[in-house]
């Protein structure tokens, strides 16, 4: 599909005309592609990277080389899509210099258009400074992965009135702050459509109801590829994994009986060649 490479300031205007946004994550070439290649609008190499295609427990031992690792890969395989990348977890809780630094690798190094900053009121002086440095900032508030500790764990955010609050003030906050979009997770959808209506920015929703003006899942949840992992939020769109775990499965059985490879799956020599073959070797 030919289509024109979807930028922030067209978020932007999607959002004024009410065009819902979609987001979906990636971590290789080939998966990227697929989603390009679909009519996705926004790709994200979240460090999410770190649970699926790493097995760690959680986001946080996710490295910066390893997020250019998958950046550059997803790089590769999107075309049109905005490809933002995700920030890992103390890549931007330390200097503003060095934050500014690790930002400009996702750009430099990693071909991404924007990158993407977990938390509210504790990161707005970073926020502002990589905005100020000439590179988009994509937010996000309420459930955030990194803070898994803090939280006690996936909880949803934002139940009482103070969560509520606090919450909303960051978004605000961080749109002064010069962000282009905000991801909202794991929150009621009443608070999340109370925080899209105020905001000028896109919002994107995870867990946070139908209001957001967008909406992004990991690709491999959605697909039904994380076998042990299934959230309320989480709608299904095929079961790939029971399909790659029975495909697999007729291979090894077709392998250990002798079934594959048959003639159809094998190369031959023509005659002549067959003959040289038998004369040559007298």
């Amino acid at each position: 599909m030919d289509r024109k490479r979807v930028t922030v300031p067209q978020l932007m205007e999607w959002k004024k005309s009410q065009r819902k946004i979609s987001a979906l994550t990636a971590y290789d070439y080939t998966f990227a592609r697929l989603l390009d290649e679909s009519g996705i609008d926004v790709i994200l190499v979240g460090d999410s990277a770190g649970m699926v295609a790493m097995g760690y427990e959680n986001t946080l031992p996710v490295t910066m080389d390893e997020m250019m690792f998958h950046t550059r890969g997803v790089r590769r395989g999107v075309q049109s899509a905005l490809l933002v990348g995700d920030m890992p977890f103390m890549s931007y809780h330390v200097s503003e210099a060095d934050t500014i630094q690790n930002a400009g690798r996702f750009i430099q190094e990693g071909g991404a258009e924007a990158v993407k900053m977990e938390g509210g009121s504790r990161i707005l002086d970073k926020v502002h400074a990589v905005v100020q440095a000439g590179i988009s900032v994509m937010g996000h508030v309420g459930l955030t992965p990194q803070s898994v500790h803090q939280f006690g764990g996936y909880r949803v955010q934002g139940k009482n009135y103070l969560d509520a609050r606090q919450i909303k003030k960051d978004a605000l906050d961080l749109q002064k702050a010069g962000i282009f979009a905000l991801v909202l997770e794991g929150m009621p959808m009443e608070l999340a459509a109370e925080i899209t209506d105020e905001l000028e920015i896109p919002t994107i929703g995870i867990g946070a109801g139908s209001q957001c003006d967008g909406q992004i899942l990991v690709t491999q949840d959605m697909l039904g590829m994380n076998l042990d992992f299934a959230p309320k939020f989480v709608k299904k769109y095929s079961e790939v994994g029971e399909a790659i775990r029975s495909a697999v499965q007729n291979y090894t059985d077709e392998v250990r009986s002798g079934a594959f490879p048959d003639e159809a799956h094998s190369y031959h020599l023509k005659k002549e060649k067959l003959r040289s073959i038998g004369n040559n070797s007298r």
